[in-house]
């Protein structure tokens, strides 16, 4: 089979994210995940204290990705990161069906932003970075709406940071989507398709 390689080395994706790998994947763009390992929540809390902006704890946590699996890699390492705020409050993925029921609570009726942030790191120094944002305006939603909805689709309540997966129902939730789609999704697409053509990405048959 043939796919995108890099001229210089491989793509290694430090997530075990399994929608980013399939979005590299329906692009044909040959890439290894290799899971990065960080406190997620204490890289949030400190950002918040020092009244960072979520855009750079976003990109923070990009980076930590990447740095982490560049250390051992010399091939071409993207870290990648989605943060959703609203009301000023980030939001982290719900770890229960009930707190899952919560945000959806929260988020009612409201507009809220995903920050999508991009960091490749290659032989060890960061290259390459970018942060998308998409607006999302979530209808009012009943308590019986969201039962509905949860029913129907539990699978993403605990997959994603809005408990939602637009292209798997969650769609009838909104009102308004402002934004690229593949940032929705958590990945920063066409930017990243532009800077690895730039760097020399061709067509190679794979084993």
């Amino acid at each position: 089979m043939h796919s995108y390689s890099l001229k210089d080395g491989d793509l290694i994706l430090a997530s075990a994210s399994v929608t980013r790998q399939k979005m590299l994947a329906d692009m044909h763009i040959a890439c290894t995940a290799i899971p990065a390992h960080i406190d997620e929540q204490a890289v949030k809390q400190a950002g918040l204290a020092d009244n960072i902006r979520p855009e750079d704890i976003a990109e923070m946590l990009a980076d930590l990705k990447a740095r982490q699996i560049a250390l051992t890699r010399a091939d071409y390492v993207l870290g990648c990161d989605q943060l959703l705020v609203c009301d000023g409050q980030i939001f982290s993925k719900a770890e229960t069906e009930a707190a899952a029921r919560q945000n959806l609570k929260a988020l009612s009726g409201k507009t809220h932003q995903l920050l999508s942030a991009a960091v490749i790191y290659f032989q060890n120094n960061r290259i390459w970075h970018h942060v998308a944002s998409a607006s999302l305006t979530m209808k009012q939603l009943s308590d019986d709406e969201i039962d509905a909805y949860c029913t129907v689709n539990s699978e993403a309540l605990l997959n994603s940071v809005g408990c939602y997966q637009l292209e798997r129902g969650g769609a009838h939730l909104f009102t308004s989507i402002s934004g690229d789609f593949f940032d929705i999704l958590g990945l920063p697409l066409l930017p990243l398709l532009g800077f690895l053509r730039n760097r020399g990405l061709e067509v190679k048959e794979q084993n």
